[in-house]
């Protein structure tokens, strides 16, 4: 459940971020680093843990169907998680200073927190279909991250290959994901 309440988090920070850009004005890249540099430290206080087993956690998500948000955190995991918050941390910052005064401020980070969200959920998840749902999460930010200044030509044209590309990936990764879950009979990473 810890895992799950992290992305969330995550998320509550996008939501919030356009606020926080309008009250907090030059020291909101400040403020709102604050929640992905604490999540890094949070990962350093977890490496003595997984170097002897694994972290998981486990949500039900769709029983019917036999498909749970699973997650594990675990070496390489943890590596990735230090880098998304660790990076995240240094880039909420800079862009705070690089897109001070921009009226758009808010919504950038809005799109930058989902973004951050969708690559937490994509490096913890332990199941086929939750890495398929945040690999499409990270497309679709990423696109709005690329189209933040849509108002230009070549900004809209670069979100919209990314999106393509990304997109044909992901149709790609579910067509594997579903032959490995034939195969293996299971969604679930530990079990494949």
């Amino acid at each position: 459940m810890q895992f799950l309440a992290i992305i969330l988090l995550i998320f509550a920070v996008a939501a919030v971020a356009p606020v926080a850009a309008r009250l907090a004005r030059g020291a909101t890249g400040w403020l709102l680093a604050l929640v992905p540099a604490g999540l890094f430290a949070w990962g350093l206080a977890q490496l003595p843990g997984i170097a002897t087993a694994p972290q998981l956690g486990r949500v039900e998500w769709i029983p019917s169907l036999g498909i749970a948000l699973s997650f594990r955190l675990d070496g390489l995991s943890a590596l990735f998680f230090l880098l998304v918050t660790g990076i995240g941390a240094m880039v909420v910052v800079y862009a705070g200073g690089y897109l001070a005064g921009s009226p758009k401020l808010g919504r950038f980070f809005s799109f930058l927190f989902l973004f951050m969200a969708a690559m937490l959920g994509l490096v913890l998840s332990d199941n086929l279909i939750a890495l398929f749902v945040f690999w499409e999460l990270t497309s679709i930010t990423s696109f709005l991250l690329i189209g933040h200044y849509h108002e230009s030509a070549d900004s809209r044209r670069s979100a919209l290959q990314a999106l393509l590309v990304t997109g044909a990936g992901g149709l790609a990764l579910l067509a594997g994901f579903i032959l490995m879950a034939a195969v293996g009979g299971s969604f679930e990473f530990g079990e494949l």
